[in-house]
């Protein structure tokens, strides 16, 4: 591990407690005074591209984690997972974060980044239990379950602990988890500084930061919040942000973030999948837009699709139309309860429901083996959406697809 050090931090101001920044005016299925208002700017030619599969399981290489010098017990733990050989990201990080540098990675979502920096955390971990802790920040709920659970699968057996605190649940239930000495702590900014300004999280015995889908939690709005978390960490041993895309303006904060940092791009990180077939579906004037969804997606090869909605009034529309329509549906957007959102993905990851309609906010996380369709019912309003969106299809060298209504 590197030499504790004062990095130069930036100030936030006043914690924002995670409040999501306020969205677009809610509307019904086509809301005109909404579209007057906000509509998307891009060019719909930037949505239609050929799938050009690369048969590669996630930008997987030829090298083995049993190449790496892991403790014997997490490489079981990884090979019991199914992992043999690394992904580009990983491959790329892994060697550095053991080493104890801080990064800056930029890779596409699916491409393994979870364990890229997981794998090193645990090491660290598994060396001085009683004395390291890790903080992941993730701008979603879904993310943050999604990252811990990855960890369990990785330290099952390890004696290792780790908590997730998120909004949307009862923070009393936060109380007892912080009670044990935990390695791995995951959240939300709202929730964790609630706790800490509490006193019942201790943010200056973290050792290692994470910043996970970093764009997106600055999108969101949660730049104070990032900004006052890393001050109350203060004196770290490791920073890491991880990242699907790279704004130029960003880069003064992450540098400020940053000590002496790797920089890890693997190529093509800000543009889409190779394996995800992408196209546009054109709405005449005066057509009945929901009807042509709903016998779009009555089609065989729809098996399971996650369906993207600018507000959560239309995500709440889209999903009951469809249930009226004989297509099981259901819908997770902020508005709805972290049990509830949770009971959606579970319904359906078992294909208990065939389209779950999603908000961008809610979205970040959904980790769904074999989407195999992800439809924009709008124009997206930036192309890191867009990014992101159809990241959820054309995992682990599968071919997906992408359409993207356009009125």
């Amino acid at each position: 591990m590197n030499q504790q050090r004062k990095n130069t931090r930036p100030h936030g101001g006043k914690p924002s407690g995670g409040t999501k920044p306020s969205g677009p005016a809610k509307g019904g299925t086509v809301d005109r005074r909404q579209k007057k208002k906000k509509a998307s700017t891009l060019d719909p030619k930037l949505f239609v591209k050929k799938a050009k599969p690369t048969g590669q399981a996630g930008f997987r290489t030829e090298k083995s984690f049993q190449d790496i010098s892991l403790d014997s017990r997490l490489l079981s733990n990884i090979l019991h997972k199914g992992y043999q050989t690394l992904t580009t990201i990983q491959d790329q990080s892994i060697l550095p974060l053991l080493d104890g540098r801080d990064m800056m990675a930029i890779s596409k979502t699916g491409s393994g980044k979870t364990a890229a920096f997981l794998i090193p955390i645990i090491e660290h971990a598994l060396k001085d239990p009683r004395n390291y802790t890790a903080l992941v920040v993730t701008p979603t709920r879904e993310l943050a379950l999604q990252i811990e659970n990855e960890f369990k699968s990785l330290t099952a057996g390890l004696h290792l602990y780790s908590a997730t605190f998120i909004g949307g649940t009862n923070i009393n239930s936060d109380y007892k988890q912080l009670e044990r000495k935990l390695q791995v702590i995951v959240g939300t900014p709202g929730r964790l500084l609630d706790l800490s300004d509490r006193k019942l999280l201790k943010l200056n015995q973290v050792n290692t930061l994470v910043l996970d889908e970093f764009d997106r939690m600055l999108d969101m709005g949660f730049v104070n919040d990032v900004k006052k978390l890393v001050n109350l960490i203060g004196r770290r041993d490791q920073t890491l942000l991880f990242s699907a895309t790279l704004e130029p303006a960003q880069k003064q904060l992450i540098a400020s973030l940053l000590h002496n940092p790797i920089e890890v791009i693997v190529e093509n990180a800000g543009g889409t999948n190779e394996n995800i077939e992408q196209q546009t579906v054109h709405v005449p004037e005066g057509a009945d837009k929901f009807g042509m969804l709903a016998a779009m997606i009555k089609s065989p090869d729809m098996e399971k699709v996650i369906l993207f909605a600018e507000t959560k009034r239309l995500a709440d529309r889209l999903a009951k139309k469809l249930n009226q329509a004989g297509v099981t549906a259901g819908q997770i957007h902020g508005d709805k309860s972290q049990n509830f959102r949770v009971k959606m993905i579970e319904e359906f990851k078992k294909g208990n429901i065939r389209v779950l309609v999603a908000t961008d906010v809610a979205a970040r996380g959904i980790d769904v083996a074999d989407v195999s369709h992800v439809i924009n019912y709008q124009l997206p309003m930036t192309m890191d959406a867009y990014i992101h969106r159809i990241g959820r299809t054309g995992r682990a060298g599968k071919v997906g697809h992408a359409i993207t209504f356009v009125d």
